[in-house]
């Protein structure tokens, strides 16, 4: 279904599911305008949660990995018109990624895509060390899949800042969560790793941002950070058409991001 044209995937951190639904969601996903639509921060605990709309919206299957540890918390879904090939979220029984419902990985010809809410580091020093292990153990888990000759993509709520050029005030959040440097190193080491920013590799010099503190109404005066990425492997660089950030889309703290893949198959 999807060999020879282009293929549109868009991230979007929703900040509640059901939240969503009410303030717009299904009359933008029922649009069906994009091919496949990452969700994080679902905040289930089951699909039986959401009404039917929301479990498969017109056109689309949906995915879900929930978060069964904690009521209102976490969690991720995939959207997609074509079926894949296979569908993962366990990734062993002492693995991270298998925790929280916070990665779905998918097969489809031509790429395999993963879609991740990374873990915020600001409750505690237990989270951020939390958050640094995920990391890695998601690095180490997507560079294995490109040694097996995969090509990936990855997408989410990274829930870091990789540079200054990335959000409003660098300096004031120099010491706070997000923002931090031994975060933004684990960033540094994707590059070498093998995968590319799309974004800014599409967009260099661009100021933009993708999620903002409701509580000091910052989206209004556009005082944001970009925590919402795609990456994909080099072995897909040549394929990302576009790459985009969507901050008119509202009904949540942070809007959705996408690229566009030509001819993947």
């Amino acid at each position: 279904m999807m060999k020879h044209r282009d293929i549109t995937i868009v991230s979007w951190n929703v900040n509640g599911l059901r939240a969503a639904g009410r303030k717009g969601f299904s009359e933008w996903i029922g649009a069906g305008d994009h091919d496949i639509v990452c969700l994080q921060e679902t905040k289930l605990q089951n699909v039986d949660q959401l009404p039917d709309e929301l479990q498969g919206p017109d056109g689309y299957m949906g995915y879900f990995h929930c978060a069964t540890e904690r009521k209102g918390y976490s969690g991720t879904a995939i959207y997609t018109k074509e079926e894949p090939r296979s569908v993962r979220t366990h990734f062993g029984d002492d693995s991270l990624l298998s925790t929280e419902g916070r990665v779905i990985e998918m097969e489809f010809p031509g790429f395999v895509l993963l879609n991740i809410y990374f873990p915020n580091g600001g409750a505690s020093e237990d989270r951020l060390r939390f958050k640094l292990r995920f990391y890695d153990e998601f690095l180490s888990h997507v560079r294995s899949l490109v040694s097996e000759g995969k090509r990936v993509v990855f997408c989410g709520d990274v829930n870091t800042a990789h540079d200054e050029i990335d959000l409003a005030r660098p300096k004031e959040n120099e010491r706070h969560t997000g923002f931090l440097r031994i975060e933004r190193d684990w960033m540094d080491t994707l590059a070498p790793a093998g995968f590319v920013d799309t974004f800014r590799s599409a967009h260099p010099e661009e100021v933009a941002y993708t999620w903002w503190d409701m509580k000091t109404r910052a989206r209004e005066r556009n005082v944001g950070w970009r925590l919402d990425y795609f990456f994909v492997s080099d072995s897909l660089r040549a394929s990302v058409k576009d790459a985009f950030i969507l901050p008119d889309v509202g009904g949540s703290d942070h809007c959705p991001v996408g690229i566009v893949l030509h001819d993947v198959s």
